[in-house]
Parts: C-alpha cells; sequence; structure tokens
C-alpha cells in the first residue's frame, strides 16, 4: 500500500479495528479504496465528540461537508491525510452520497432523543447504510439493493452495542429501551438482513460486505436477550474474530 492508503489504514486500525481487520482480509486492490472510505468515516464519526462545545463540533463537521463538495466538483481539493486519497477513489455522485452522512452525525453533538424507531432507522440508514452504499459502489455496481440493506442490518447492530457508552455519555440512544423495544429494533435489522442476503451481490463486490461478519449473531442475541444491550455483553473481541474468520472463508454473513 502507499504511504497515504497506509496512513488511512491506521486510522482505521485505531477508530474502528472491526472495519480495519475486516478491510486487512480483502484483497489489496480493494483496501487501497475502501481504507480512505473508512478513515473518512471515523474522522467524522469522532469529529462530535473531541470537543465540548457544540459550535466548534458543528464547524467540524462543516469542514468535512466543504471537502466532500471539493472532491465532487473535481477541482483541487485541500490537503490532509484522507481528503487527498479519498478524492482519487470516490466519483462525484459519491462524494455527494455522503454529505447527508456527515449532516447525521450532528446528532452526536446534542443529547436529543430520537422521536420514533423510524427515526433512529432515517439515522441508521444516512449513517451505516450510506456508508456500506458507497463501499459497494467503490468496487463495482450491481449490489445497490443489498449495500442498502446490509447497512441498516449492520447499523442496527452496531448500535445496539454502543447502547452503554452513549447511555453513559449522557445521550438517548433508544426511544423505546424497554426488553420489546429492544427486541423490536433487532427484529428490524433482521428483517433488513434477510433482504440483504436475497439480493444479487456480485463477486467483485464481497469485500465491502466483510464487515458484516457477526452482525447476524448480535442482532439475533439482542432479540433473544434485551438485557445483554444494556449490559453492554451483546459481544465479545474473541467471538468477532471468529465470525470474521468464517466469512472471510466462506463469504457467508
Amino acid at each position: 500500500m502507499s504511504e497515504d492508503i497506509a496512513a488511512c489504514a491506521a486510522i482505521v486500525q485505531k477508530g474502528d479495528p472491526h472495519r480495519f481487520r475486516a478491510t486487512m482480509a480483502a484483497p489489496v486492490p480493494a483496501r487501497e479504496k475502501l481504507f480512505p472510505l473508512y478513515a473518512f468515516n471515523v474522522e467524522v464519526s469522532r469529529a462530535p465528540w473531541v470537543t465540548s462545545e457544540p459550535g466548534i463540533a458543528e464547524i467540524r463537521l462543516q469542514w468535512w461537508i466543504e471537502a466532500l463538495e471539493e472532491i465532487a466538483a473535481g477541482g483541487v481539493v485541500r490537503r490532509h491525510e484522507v481528503v487527498l486519497p479519498l478524492a482519487l477513489c470516490l466519483g462525484a455522485d459519491q462524494a455527494r452520497a455522503l454529505i447527508p452522512l456527515i449532516e447525521a452525525r450532528q446528532w452526536d453533538i446534542y443529547s436529543d432523543p430520537f422521536a420514533s424507531d423510524a427515526a433512529l432507522a432515517e439515522h441508521l440508514a444516512d449513517t451505516s447504510g450510506r456508508l456500506m452504499q458507497v463501499a459497494s459502489g467503490l468496487l463495482g455496481q450491481g449490489g445497490e439493493a443489498a449495500a442498502r440493506d446490509a447497512g441498516l442490518a449492520l447499523g442496527v447492530a452496531n448500535w445496539l452495542t454502543a447502547v452503554p457508552n452513549l447511555t453513559a455519555a449522557g445521550r438517548h440512544p433508544l426511544p423505546d429501551d424497554s426488553d420489546s423495544g429492544i427486541r423490536a429494533l433487532a427484529e428490524l435489522g433482521l428483517d433488513h438482513l434477510a433482504r440483504a442476503r436475497h439480493a444479487p451481490l456480485p463477486q467483485p463486490l464481497r469485500p465491502a460486505f466483510l464487515p458484516m461478519a457477526g452482525a447476524a449473531r448480535m442482532l439475533r442475541t439482542a432479540r433473544a436477550n434485551p438485557a445483554r444491550v444494556r449490559e453492554d455483553a451483546l459481544d465479545a473481541p474473541f467471538r468477532a474474530r471468529l465470525s470474521l474468520m468464517r466469512t472471510a472463508l466462506t463469504g457467508r454473513w
């Protein structure tokens, strides 16, 4: 990998270890496209958390929106260790498709609860869903439907895993934190997972779906035992690694 891609990989390794390991299981040409995208996601997702000043957090997110607008315009882009390699990967439409992902991160700045499960699902579609769609699109065409549903399913699984940390940080991650509310959200994720598994997925696009490893298991666990969501016991590192090994070897997620 080039120095720029290696720098992006280092950002992902620190900020999103699961996607790092998943991408390292992909062929090198896929890594060179996915690491800049995932590094961008890490940078954007942590922007609201590095300051306690909402105004500064808003400025940080706006900086990334302007970076994507420069990439979409096709001209000179700002010098940054992620922006430069990202500009070499993204098409104009892909850059514009990521702007709602940044806008959705404004939720992390404040402590307003989601009004409903539908509002939370929209948030996850704009974050995890869009990330998966662009990742798939970087590797080729034909996986749009699978990426849309898989991204939302993965978003639900990761969100349920993050509930204890978000709650401790003063956020209100669940519209309904009762057992029935958690089960309904897990069921939503499983429904989208089932759709994704039945959608066409060309072989060259499969590396973009490696982060799906373990999502089905976490969603089933949350549905069966909602208390494990609150107890931060939905997943374990060794189980995550075993799931990734299985997915990398079999292609099944």
